[in-house]
Parts: structure tokens; C-alpha cells; sequence
């Protein structure tokens, strides 16, 4: 009879051990989820005034050669001055060959790059929260479970709130 009793006590010391060990897991799993997604919103962080920086270059680009191009056409059209339209042809030819010989500009590789950086960024930390909140659900079920909320009790293990996801409007200035 005595040895029934002491198989069970051991049955019961193992099984609480694991589940003791199994929060510790969760728990610093949960750890390990936050402090990547705080990685990944760091490289973003990182990442978004490069992004804006290469469009005002590009767009500060664009905006001389256009308004070159429109000046010189307004003042064409005005006038009808040989000179000015001579540069106009000058300009377009420019651009023309500048287009053609490199379609993707420089600049606007450099933006495209960025931009799908951002993109990888922004699934990467989608999937990070993703699993973050997973790790959350794992680690609540086993509070709330029986037997194993017995532990949790004991221990003083509490249910974790999910993360809310505030949103605020961006804007981005040029």
C-alpha cells in the first residue's frame, strides 16, 4: 500500500515539476517574441527616414527638371523664342537619353529597394506578432487549465494581456 502511495507522490512531483518548467518555457518564450518584434520595429524605425530621404532626393530631382523643362516651354509658348525652345530640346533630349539609358534611376532604385525592405519589414513583424500572440494564447491556456492552474495558483502565475495595436495617422512629408 505504501508503495502505491509513493508511486503516485512521484507521479504527482514529476507532473508538477513539468508543468512548473512548462510556464517558465512559456514564459520566457513570450520574452523572446516581444524582444524580436522590438528588433524588427527598430530596423524599421531605422529604415523609414532613409526611405524619405531617398523620395525628397528624387522628387527634388524630378521637380528641377520639371520645372526647367515646364519654364522653358511656358516661356516658348510666350514668346516663341527660338532660344528657349532650342534649351526645351536640349532638356528633353536629356531626359530622353537619361531614361533610356538607365530606366530605373539610380535614385529610384535606391527607392524601390527601400521600399521592399519596408515591405519584408512590415511581414516580418506582422509574422513576429503573430507568434507572439500565439506564445500568449499557449501560456493563458495553461493558466486557465486544469490541473495545471494549480500551479499557476502556487506559483502566482497570471493570465497575459494581449497586445493592442494602437494606430495613429502617419504622415509623411516631403
Amino acid at each position: 500500500m505504501w508503495y502505491i502511495l509513493i508511486i503516485i507522490l512521484i507521479i504527482v512531483i514529476i507532473w508538477f515539476v513539468y508543468v512548473l518548467n512548462r510556464f517558465i518555457y512559456l514564459k520566457k518564450r513570450i520574452e523572446r517574441s516581444k524582444s524580436v518584434i522590438d528588433v524588427f520595429l527598430k530596423e524599421r524605425f531605422d529604415l523609414i527616414p532613409n526611405l524619405v530621404e531617398s523620395c525628397k532626393g528624387y522628387l527634388n530631382y524630378e521637380k528641377e527638371t520639371l520645372s526647367k523643362i515646364v519654364e522653358l516651354r511656358t516661356d516658348f509658348a510666350k514668346n516663341n523664342n527660338q532660344k528657349s525652345g532650342e534649351k526645351l530640346n536640349k532638356y528633353y533630349k536629356e531626359l530622353i537619353g537619361i531614361f533610356e539609358n538607365y530606366p530605373e534611376l539610380k535614385a529610384n532604385e535606391t527607392i524601390l529597394n527601400l521600399q521592399k525592405q519596408l515591405e519584408k519589414l512590415e511581414s516580418e513583424i506582422a509574422a513576429a506578432r503573430r507568434i507572439y500572440v500565439n506564445d500568449i494564447t499557449s501560456y493563458n491556456t495553461l493558466v486557465r487549465k486544469i490541473p495545471s492552474n494549480l500551479v499557476a495558483k502556487i506559483f502566482k502565475y497570471q493570465e497575459i494581456n494581449y497586445p493592442i495595436l494602437e494606430t495613429e495617422e502617419i504622415k509623411i512629408k516631403f
